[in-house]
């Protein structure tokens, strides 16, 4: 059995584990990345349909708001890494960026995921840091003032130990929540797992009919609502809106949405505009005053409980009209539930944010033991948020770690 002692060991070469190496072994330390898989930053190339989403272009602070309960955690790692800054480290590593002004996202100028990995693997590699593919760590534990990390065939001996395994989403990247158990094991609270930023499934058939349309509503799962784009798909719901509230479901359990379809008109002005149709000379029809597809058109009238898709306005019934508009206001959709870990960004849930000191990613009572990435309870939406947050989080626990 093969024997290997390092000053700094790195589990995980996905967005995090990456860019930690690459500080780590720049100051001078002795740094092995450990990876399983037989490739580095299988997660990336997968990401944002290979165009990889790295970052947003709102200012920390703005970007820490996006964070839920984990903004405050957030905050430090942040400023310390601002989006700005993750800009220009790739910048400097020779990746152009552009944005897209819908909603801030920042993308390589190359729409290549691949350019992306690519950059900060030779980063990591020309820095000093040695890897390891295809080397499959099996446990952790303190050791004689260190760490030691059990792999099948040998162990790795370490003064500081930086885990950024990733969660559970797209386990065919080999993120398959290997680091839960080794920090429940060592007596820590971790958050239980859940699908995150992921497509919902309803059991109406009439969504899936909708398959293939997409609206700029506003999706309410109780008092919580995002106005961002909906797609309905021949599964259910997927598009930022939904991924963005999935938690919702697979953490809130709620199983009823209501989608505004028309966020920019209010209940009062659609009713007003209905009655003025139907007093017009040869009263024009629904599809003509709601700003949608036809056939969400006619799903709206249906599900006010009219046999006309698409009738004239002088043909509703005044309660046939208030149920029309509390539809078009408010579309009631079943969910079922997530389509699950396979088809999800990423995990919420990991570790506790209370057992991890802010400034550093170290593990309070465990030192020289350091946790960050995907790995910690902390999510945000879809824009470029979580690339930002394993990016900020990593450097600020290499930071740390590489401190002699």
């Amino acid at each position: 059995m093969s024997e290997t002692k390092t000053e700094i060991c790195i589990v995980g070469a996905g967005a995090a584990g990456l860019w930690a190496a690459a500080a780590c072994a720049r100051v001078g330390m002795q740094t092995l990345v450990l990876e399983k898989t037989p490739r580095t930053g299988s997660k990336v190339l997968s990401s944002g349909g290979s165009r990889c989403n790295l970052t947003t272009t709102l200012e920390a602070d703005q970007t820490a708001r996006h964070f839920g309960h984990a903004h405050d955690f957030i905050r430090p790692a942040l400023r310390s890494l601002t989006p700005q800054g993750v800009r220009s480290h790739f910048e400097a590593l020779g990746v152009r960026t552009k944005v897209e002004p819908e909603f801030e996202k920042v993308f390589p100028a190359s729409d290549s995921a691949l350019e992306v990995r690519n950059a900060l693997q030779r980063d990591a590699r020309e820095a000093g840091a040695v890897f390891r593919l295809g080397s499959e760590v099996v446990d952790i534990e303190p050791h004689e003032g260190g760490w030691v990390a059990h792999l099948r065939d040998g162990r790795v001996l370490c003064e500081r130990l930086l885990l950024c395994t990733g969660g559970k989403s797209f386990p065919k990247t080999g993120t398959t929540g290997d680091g839960y158990p080794w920090l429940r094991r060592l007596g820590l609270k971790v958050v239980d797992p859940v699908p995150a930023l992921v497509p919902l499934a309803s059991p109406a058939a009439w969504i899936h009919d909708l398959s293939g349309i997409s609206v700029d509503g506003e999706l309410r799962f109780g008092k919580r609502r995002r106005r961002r784009p909906v797609l309905f798909t021949h599964k259910g719901l997927s598009g930022p809106g939904p991924m963005d509230l999935s938690d919702c479901v697979t953490r809130g359990g709620l199983r009823e949405a209501r989608l505004d379809l028309v966020p920019d008109i209010s209940w009062e002005q659609l009713r007003a505009e209905l009655v003025a149709g139907a007093g017009r000379p040869g009263s024009p029809r629904l599809a003509s005053i709601l700003p949608l597809p036809r056939r969400l058109v006619e799903t709206v009238a249906r599900q006010a409980g009219l046999a006309d898709g698409n009738p004239r306005l002088n043909q509703i019934p005044k309660a046939a009209r208030h149920r029309l508009i509390d539809e078009a206001k408010g579309l009631r959709i079943p969910i079922s539930g997530s389509l699950g870990f396979s088809k999800a960004e990423v995990t919420a849930g990991g570790l506790a944010l209370s057992e991890v000191d802010r400034g550093t990613m170290e593990v309070r009572k465990t030192p020289g033991l350091f946790v960050f990435g995907e790995l910690l309870d902390l999510t945000g939406p879809i824009g470029g948020f979580n690339f930002q947050a394993a990016f900020s989080t990593a450097a600020l626990a290499a930071r740390a770690a590489s401190k002699r």
